[in-house]
């Protein structure tokens, strides 16, 4: 469980709605971090350009990539 409620979809902007609805196509459900990430646009868009980003890179094997994402998670000590 989150230490921040995140933004509703009753509560989310129009661009936040589309965000959101981007992400239940892509994960099945929006997830909690982007729903905490929403109350600032600027991080939102910041972590959203991030994963487009990474997605899209193919100059690292795809195994390689998911080793680094594992290990970062890890040291940061991210809970999923």
């Amino acid at each position: 469980m989150a230490r921040i409620d995140g933004v509703s979809d009753a509560e989310a902007s129009l661009i936040t709605r589309g965000v959101y609805l981007g992400a239940k196509r892509i994960a099945g459900r929006v997830p909690d971090p982007l729903r905490i990430m929403a109350h600032s646009k600027p991080v939102m868009w910041a972590a959203g350009l991030f994963e487009i980003a990474h997605a899209r890179a193919h100059a690292v094997p795809a195994r390689l990539k998911s080793l680094a994402s594992i290990k970062v998670a890890a040291l940061v000590g991210c809970v999923f």
